[in-house]
């Protein structure tokens, strides 16, 4: 009985229900895929499951599976396992050894042989071989200093100030799009709202531009730029089909959260773009590991801005090294396509120079904001969207906070890559005042915590607490600038787009 593991969300299609798969459970299986929720609920309710016959035992995305705090089910499963199968293989797979990753090895493996990808700075006597074994105890990430990065991947950074990061994002995927052939991009942001504004925002700007033809130019017949868009807001239904289009084609542009960084195998993918820059070497591992997959070559782009230059250390104390793109290589892109021609010139062969690229960076710059303020709704709908970025920006972990700060970010120069000509006023009032002004009054922030600490005491030994609920609550301000949980920043549910 092979028995195989992956984590939830990792496994594309639609989930059985607790009745229909305990029906498969009784007609007998060799190979079962199962989340570690799913086969407590069976281990506990399910008369007719039993492991005696079981041969192999793989945990994949191990440390998917501790993030996700599946470790108490993990011990429930061993022990129901141990308790009939004690001849077994047993295997744990994970790109990144952190450790939780070590401790769940001590559990669940028996002198473990470690089986890791070799790279350059390893010994060359064998060359022939592509593993090591080694008769060992599974070691952290930060123990081996660095990660395995197949050697077919190219990675880049561009620094790009925040006013012009729409423009530079949007030339490199007109570029890879629709002058170079069968390029598939992957284009990785921090949350929903963000994928959905970028989505609608390129179809309704780009595409409509793409498909008007120049004057005395025939029509084009199907543009090659195609976009697609994949987030954990998305219905099951939907997400499922859009995972295997973009499968399926040679071409396209897919817009998505981390819910695609992992677990899915996704052929063909030519470059990874990271328009937000991961919270963790590990997450910068797993989201270029979805191009150069089995010996194809892959190309990555990480984009910062200049006060985020210091995070290229960062990656490179983990043995992650990234060589540096001029953002004006990618802006020059633009002279090639005449949508974006700014004022006329007389010598039709005079190459493209500095101030013309930047004129026709300014053309495309005005066609976003035009659309965006087109309507209030766009406008409402790119202020949210700005609001999701912030919030994201200020979910960064502890060991970051110097590199990405919300105090460092330019608010009038983050607003235009929303295609909003001026900073927003009505966001909110963020958190960070709240404490400046708590800061200046101590004594009245205790004075007021104890007295409402001692009213809810009183409250609860005498009143009925029906006062409470005739008077209600004030409701809290909607549109905090910092998230109260981070972890759940990434799938923030956005409101329907205006442009639907």
């Amino acid at each position: 009985m092979l028995w195989f593991w992956c984590p939830r969300g990792s496994w594309p299609c639609k989930a059985l229900t607790l009745s229909r798969s305990c029906l498969r459970l009784r007609k007998g299986i060799n190979i079962l895929i199962s989340t570690p929720g799913r086969l407590v609920d069976h281990i506990k309710s399910t008369k007719n499951i039993h492991f005696r016959r079981m041969q192999w035992l793989i945990l994949d995305e191990a440390d998917r599976i501790l993030d996700l705090g599946f470790e108490k089910d993990v011990t429930v499963i061993l022990n129901a396992v141990n308790a009939q199968c004690q001849k077994r293989q047993n295997v744990l797979l994970s790109a990144t050894l952190s450790e939780g990753v070590a401790r769940l090895a001590d559990i669940s493996l028996h002198n473990p042989v470690s089986i890791s990808v070799l790279d350059k700075s390893h010994d060359q006597s064998n060359p022939k071989d592509q593993v090591t074994q080694e008769v060992t105890p599974p070691q952290a990430a930060d123990q081996l200093g660095g990660f395995a990065i197949p050697e077919s991947l190219d990675q880049h950074v561009a620094l790009v100030p925040s006013k012009l990061r729409l423009v530079c994002l949007a030339a490199f995927l007109l570029q890879k799009g629709k002058l170079e052939q069968d390029q598939k991009v992957i284009v990785f942001f921090s949350s929903c709202e963000l994928v959905e504004f970028h989505y609608h925002l390129f179809l309704q700007t780009l595409m409509n531009r793409l498909r008007a033809p120049a004057p005395g130019q025939l029509p084009s017949a199907s543009p090659q730029l195609a976009f697609l868009r994949l987030h954990g807001n998305m219905a099951q239904e939907e997400r499922t089909s859009v995972f295997q289009e973009f499968s399926r084609s040679r071409t396209g542009i897919l817009l998505c959260t981390d819910v695609a960084a992992r677990g899915l195998d996704l052929p063909q993918v030519t470059w990874i773009v990271q328009y937000s820059a991961p919270s963790s070497p590990a997450e910068y591992i797993h989201r270029i590991g979805r191009t150069a997959r089995i010996g194809c070559h892959g190309s990555s782009l990480l984009i910062l801005a200049p006060s985020e230059a210091e995070y290229v250390n960062s990656l490179a104390a983990h043995k992650i090294n990234i060589s540096e793109v001029k953002m004006e290589d990618i802006l020059s892109i633009l002279a090639k396509d005449d949508c974006f021609k700014g004022r006329k010139r007389n010598h039709k062969s005079h190459p493209a120079g500095p101030q013309e690229i930047r004129e026709r960076a300014t053309v495309l710059q005005t066609v976003f904001e035009d659309y965006v303020h087109s309507s209030e709704r766009t406008v409402s709908w790119a202020k949210k969207a700005l609001q999701s970025f912030i919030r994201a920006y200020a979910a960064y972990p502890r060991e970051l906070k110097h590199i990405f700060h919300v105090r460092s970010l330019h608010l009038g120069h983050v607003a235009k890559s929303f295609g909003l000509r001026d900073a927003p006023r009505n966001l909110s009032v963020s958190t960070a005042k709240k404490r400046r002004a708590n800061l200046k009054r101590p004594g009245l922030r205790k004075k007021t915590q104890s007295t409402h600490h001692l009213s809810q005491v009183l409250r609860s030994e005498y009143a009925s607490g029906l006062e409470a609920l005739r008077g209600g609550r004030k409701a809290k301000p909607s549109g905090n600038l910092e998230p109260e949980n981070p972890e759940t920043t990434e799938d923030s549910s956005p409101s329907s787009p205006p442009w639907d």
